[in-house]
């Protein structure tokens, strides 16, 4: 039975249905609703249309679509390759077809990751990897794969890049906290994004899928190599560049294992505010402040990360009822 395409659909809106299948011939029986295998990991649902392409992994034309559509509509610079979304879009049904292909045979190799550098107010860079449209489609994805499977175990106080998270958020809770707690530990983890330790970070995203294709599309994507700009190329033994679409999410996951659960395992009367790597935390005294300090550095040398000695600090929460004369009565968190 083939697809049904109302007469109004035109240009981009018709190509997942003119995806070509392998003998040349338009995909058939394509539904006008998403698949129902995003929800969960394995889901036999999601499995069938790959399926019945014969290709070994479970990727849908219809999720290579939706991907396309948050990519799009999330716009974005050009990658590695030069290539915009307008140049995408010039031959979309192809792309998305070529793009599909590879994902569910295998075959895909993430392109290098284009590195910009964004200056910052004290004076340093940001820097950011920008990956090519075509692999944006693609870690969108994976991501729409997994996300829905990681969200539910994340806690309640990670705001960062999470659905219905924001930085607003954070900031409220944390101006709540601070009259309910005299004391902040502002931390700084030191270069968090480049110094990620991928063995670590692959074996938590195993512990939460059995789809092999996702965690080998997630190891691809953090050795892809980055070409700086200087246009010298470096490989990755370590980190995920920020600017990718997945990084987020499986950056949430490492410091969900690293941090959140590990202080509410030690540290269990400590409330948190953690926005991806910028964290402040709630103590009752500048003696638990320091303590936890003290920990919580050895607990990230443990995990290949580095509190950053300048920048983490123990701060009094110094108002009209605090007078207490200490050194350090100001914190700027997500300022």
């Amino acid at each position: 039975m083939s697809a049904r395409v109302p007469m109004r659909s035109t240009g981009a809106e018709q190509a997942v249905v003119a995806m070509k299948d392998r003998n040349g011939s338009r995909a058939k029986g394509l539904p006008h609703c998403a698949d129902s295998g995003a929800a969960t990991i394995g889901d036999e649902a999601g499995g069938r249309t790959a399926a019945k392409s014969a290709k070994p992994f479970p990727v849908s034309k219809r999720q290579v679509w939706e991907a396309y559509k948050r990519v799009k509509a999330n716009r974005g610079a050009a990658g590695i390759d030069g290539q915009t979304l307008t140049g995408f879009d010039e031959n979309v049904t192809d792309n998305l077809y070529k793009l599909w292909n590879r994902l569910a045979s295998g075959s895909y190799m993430p392109p290098a990751v284009r590195r910009v550098e964004i200056p910052k107010v004290d004076g340093g860079v940001r820097p950011l990897g920008i990956p090519a449209v075509s692999d944006r489609i693609a870690q969108t994805v994976v991501k729409q794969v997994l996300e829905p499977v990681l969200e539910p175990l994340f806690h309640t106080d990670s705001y960062g890049y999470r659905p219905g998270k924001s930085a607003h958020q954070a900031i409220a809770q944390a101006r709540k906290r601070c009259w309910q707690f005299d004391w902040v530990v502002e931390v700084d983890i030191k270069g968090f994004f480049d110094n990620i330790d991928h063995a670590l970070l692959l074996k938590a995203v195993r512990h939460h899928t059995q789809e092999r294709w996702v965690v080998m599309y997630i190891e691809r994507w953090l050795k892809a190599p980055v070409q700086m700009p200087d246009g010298t190329m470096q490989s990755r033994e370590r980190g995920t560049p920020q600017g990718g679409v997945i990084s987020p999410l499986i950056s949430n996951l490492f410091l969900h294992y690293v941090f959140d659960m590990w202080m509410q395992r030690q540290f269990p009367s400590v409330p948190f505010e953690r926005y991806a790597d910028d964290v402040v935390c709630h103590c009752q005294s500048q003696l638990q402040a320091e303590a936890l300090i003290s920990e919580l550095g050895q607990r990230f040398a443990q995990c290949g990360l580095e509190l950053h000695p300048q920048k983490t600090r123990v701060v009094y929460c110094k108002d009209a009822d605090r007078r207490g004369n200490y050194a350090e009565t100001r914190f700027d968190f997500l300022g």
